[in-house]
């Protein structure tokens, strides 16, 4: 689809697919914006059609029509700014991907903190002139380093909230679990919920919340007896790959609140390696890269590379 940003405005040229749809059901059916935003948009007239604003649903488009979204109206910050370093794999006017390192919060857990991943992007869009409030689309434990997606506006985290929900957004992770696995591939398909005797650990649960872990055995490392899995997740539970794994009897390596062996050199053995979905405005294919941290004793860029276009 041919887009393009002007000022505050996203501008969308009709594609053939659209030709004799209505606005509305564009904005419903298509671009999937939810209640509230469609609300919004109505009020405040940021929707039009060749620049002229148009009854919804009685205004049928023609392929070539521009239709325009005000989507990059500015936003007020909702987090503090605060610098860190901050490692950009993929950016553009609606979103942003960053490779989280070890030991950084996804986002601030209590009133007041500013050490999180959160907050360095806000002083990044701060520096960088984007009049935005970042959105994670996901998070990632804090010992868990790798790809973290945020949208740069209501409608982005919007539509990609809902790609999240549908599954279309794949996560593909390494990690290095204890043992040799007997299956070189499968499924561990079991729901997760609260342990009542911990504050924050999980476990599988018959009342938990469906969640699926896909795994693929990449190689056993004697020296370590640890082996190499690439796995995908179809749910985002909480903790999931490490109380998936920790259920079959392969905690990963260093994360001793499920098992595994306590290492000094690292927390746990897990890396969200490559992030793949399609664009939401442009429907391009996206895949993200993102490598591993350079002082990683266990993930190296080969590891990651290998899994381009997989």
């Amino acid at each position: 689809m041919k887009t393009k940003r002007t000022g505050e405005w996203l501008e969308l040229i009709i594609p053939e697919k659209w030709d004799a749809y209505s606005i509305e059901r564009i904005m419903k059916k298509e671009l999937l914006v939810p209640r509230k935003l469609l609300h919004k948009y109505r009020t405040e007239r940021s929707v039009t059609l060749n620049k002229e604003s148009k009854h919804w649903k009685q205004t049928f488009v023609k392929a070539g029509d521009v239709l325009r979204i005000r989507v990059f109206a500015p936003q007020e910050l909702e987090v503090t700014p605060a610098y860190m370093d901050i490692d950009v794999i993929y950016e553009d006017d609606h979103l942003l991907v960053v490779n989280k390192p070890v030991g950084v919060d996804t986002h601030p857990n209590q009133p007041g903190e500013t050490n999180s991943l959160v907050n360095a992007v806000a002083f990044y869009f701060q520096m960088n002139g984007i009049e935005a409030s970042p959105k994670y689309v996901h998070r990632l434990d804090r010992d868990t380093s790798g790809a973290v997606l945020f949208a740069k506006h209501e409608l982005a985290i919007a539509v990609l909230g809902q790609q999240l929900k549908d599954r279309d957004i794949k996560r593909t992770y390494l990690a290095w679990a204890h043992g040799s696995i007997k299956r070189t591939k499968g499924t561990i398909n079991k729901p997760i919920g609260k342990d009542r005797h911990h504050p924050v650990r999980r476990r599988v649960s018959t009342n938990g919340q469906a969640a699926e872990t896909l795994f693929e055995v990449i190689q056993y490392d004697p020296k370590r007896k640890a082996s190499l899995l690439k796995l995908q997740l179809n749910t985002g539970r909480t903790h999931q790959i490490r109380v998936h794994l920790a259920y079959i009897g392969h905690p990963l390596l260093g994360d001793v609140l499920y098992g595994g062996k306590e290492d000094v050199s690292y927390k746990q053995a897990l890396h969200a390696a490559k992030l793949t979905f399609v664009h939401p405005f442009t429907e391009e294919q996206i895949e993200c890269l993102a490598p591993p941290p350079e002082d990683s004793p266990l993930f190296f860029n080969e590891h990651v590379q290998s899994l381009s276009g997989s």
